[in-house]
């Protein structure tokens, strides 16, 4: 288990992290949210004891970073937002040397080298150099030099960014494959990527925490209203204006024709659905319904909501 407690941490006269607390569990993939310099890359290398912290500690297995550094670093594959690999060598030689540096060597190497090449899709790729490989490859190969000494913990930081939708879904599912065996936290700016791939969510704005659960359970405490899209046809102009005072707790928002259709844009709270009203006032007035297709908060509008200036107090 991963415990952050009382996270602090200045550079100069700014404050990155203002005391921040969460645990990270066995077995739990975790997607690490905020905009950008909300402090997500320096939680993330305070956690692998790339940086040092102002105050507060982390705790891996109730290890501390402040007094066992270097253990907890053969527990943490950490891939960072830059993924610094050697263009110049080749794929083989890069893993070698990383398992080196590592102490893994001989018998010990070949067993790791043949599993993070099974593990990571390197098997097309191993005698090429780096900097003739892809960038969706580059990614696999920085995963590979994070997992080769198969550590339980691991750390990804925009893991997918500059990648093109295929790859993105390859890396996605590289993840969720290590996510079974391994304690997995994503720092992303790809909300559609952090919402399929991960089991829980921590937001973070302005160095707080302001944020953490699934994220069914984020959109479900999202205090706003839904949105229902209505395609009618045979509506009046009277029916359509009496429509707010007919169906309790509804708001018409716009109304639009094209040829014999209406379309129409209603708000309602969403604890209160009045969508059997609607479809009996349609059929009173002889309305033929087309389309009612509601539209709930989404990740994004939770997003936006905790991390835009004075959201997090909303």
């Amino acid at each position: 288990m991963i415990k952050v407690e009382n996270l602090v941490k200045h550079y100069g006269d700014v404050q990155a992290l203002r005391s921040i607390n969460f645990e990270v569990h066995d077995g739990e993939i975790i997607g690490f949210l905020g905009a950008n310099g909300a402090g997500k890359s320096t939680t993330l290398k305070i956690m692998t004891s790339f940086l040092a912290p102002t105050s507060g500690n982390v705790y891996v297995d109730n290890l501390n970073i402040l007094e066992h550094s270097l253990e907890i670093r053969k527990r943490v594959g950490y891939l960072p937002e830059l993924n610094p690999l050697y263009g110049e060598m080749k794929v083989y030689d890069l893993l070698e040397f990383t398992a080196k540096v590592r102490g893994i060597e001989g018998k010990n190497f070949k067993k790791a080298f043949s599993r993070v090449v099974d593990q990571c899709g390197l098997e097309g790729v191993i005698h090429r150099p780096i900097a003739d490989c892809s960038k969706g490859y580059k990614q696999r190969i920085g995963l590979a030099t994070a997992i080769i000494h198969d550590p339980k913990i691991l750390i990804l930081d925009e893991p997918v960014s500059g990648l093109d939708p295929n790859q993105i879904v390859e890396i996605r599912e590289l993840i969720k494959q290590l996510g079974q065996e391994k304690m997995v936290v994503i720092s992303s700016h790809i909300l559609q990527e952090i919402e399929v791939t991960v089991d829980r969510i921590i937001i973070i704005h302005q160095g707080k925490i302001v944020a953490n659960g699934t994220s069914q359970e984020l959109m479900s405490g999202f205090h706003g209203k839904v949105q229902l899209t209505l395609e009618i046809k045979n509506a009046t102009e009277e029916n359509i204006k009496a429509l707010p005072e007919k169906v309790a707790n509804i708001t018409l928002l716009n109304e639009s024709k094209v040829n014999d259709h209406v379309a129409l844009t209603l708000e309602y709270p969403k604890e209160k659905d009045p969508r059997e009203a609607l479809f009996q006032y349609a059929l009173a007035s002889n309305w033929v319904i087309l389309e009612m297709t509601p539209h709930r908060a989404q990740l994004e509008d939770v997003f936006r909501m905790l991390t835009i200036e004075g959201g997090a107090d909303a």
